[in-house]
């Protein structure tokens, strides 16, 4: 029986690499200047956590065998090893310190740092269950918001056409564009819950709080279109909260702004 349990164990874990090392439903492909970046961070994680991982489940199968006897051959066991104890403590805790340090140096550039001079800024508005999407117009300036002025029919934003910069706004419902190989500038806000904006193939993964405004910065350096998704559970349809991000040309991208300003 023991050896049999040993041999399972062997197998689920040999699998598991199978499955990791060949890459079986892996990532999408990284279309952000900062997503080799993201990706090397997950494969240098997986690749030490995968190495734990198989000593762990190897070690384990050793001595299902070793010790599936009773009597003599059966194993011993004691209380405590000081010396054990603070030697495996300390190398866990400089292998998660070390991949810490390492992987806040991509956080940082994308949250921490502030956007590139001249990056378009893009404020989008999460709500059950749309993404509300507004790019200040030909003057270059977001309009003034009023909550009292929000309208899920016609303003969903709250824009203030008193004032004179928020005339020429233009909002979208689900669907967003920008340019290809220039820095965006997303402020991020919620109207009711917490919700995440999430497109994988950017690797961009933030969530948007109500009352905050949460900055974010980007670069997507290849076209085509991908799925916004929420990735916070939010409410009952929760799984129809999703829209569409289209890179563009700069040229199409200026010509699919000119077709959705209002008059």
């Amino acid at each position: 029986m023991g050896v049999a349990l040993a041999l399972v164990i062997w197998l689920i874990t040999l699998g598991t690499v199978i499955l990791f090392v060949g890459r079986f439903w892996w990532f999408p492909e990284a279309i952000s200047e900062h997503g080799p970046s993201i990706d090397r961070q997950f494969l240098l994680t997986l690749t030490i956590i995968g190495i734990a991982f198989v000593l762990a489940q190897t070690t384990l199968g050793i001595f299902i065998v070793r010790y599936r006897q009773r009597g003599e051959e059966r194993a011993s066991y004691w209380h405590d090893s000081p010396r054990l104890e603070a030697l495996w403590t300390t190398v866990t805790a400089v292998v998660f310190l070390s991949l810490a340090v390492l992987g806040q140096r991509v956080w940082a550039k994308l949250h921490l740092n502030a956007p590139p001079p001249g990056a378009l800024q893009v404020e989008i508005t999460a709500q059950q269950f749309v993404w509300n999407i507004r790019y200040p117009g030909p003057d270059g300036k977001f309009g003034r918001t009023r909550t009292e002025l929000i309208n899920d029919v016609d303003n969903p934003v709250g824009l203030d056409f008193t004032d004179p910069a928020a005339q020429d706004d233009i909002v979208t419902v689900n669907q967003m564009a920008i340019p290809v190989n220039r820095d965006i500038h997303v402020i991020l806000r919620s109207k009711d819950v917490i919700h995440s904006f999430w497109v994988p193939p950017l690797r961009i993964k933030q969530d948007a709080v109500p009352g905050l405004a949460i900055n974010i910065h980007f670069k997507a350096v290849k076209t085509g279109q991908f799925e916004i998704a929420c990735a916070e559970l939010c409410g009952l349809t929760h799984h129809r909260m999703r829209g569409f991000l289209s890179v563009l040309s700069e040229p199409d991208f200026e010509a699919w702004l000119q077709q959705r300003a209002s008059p």
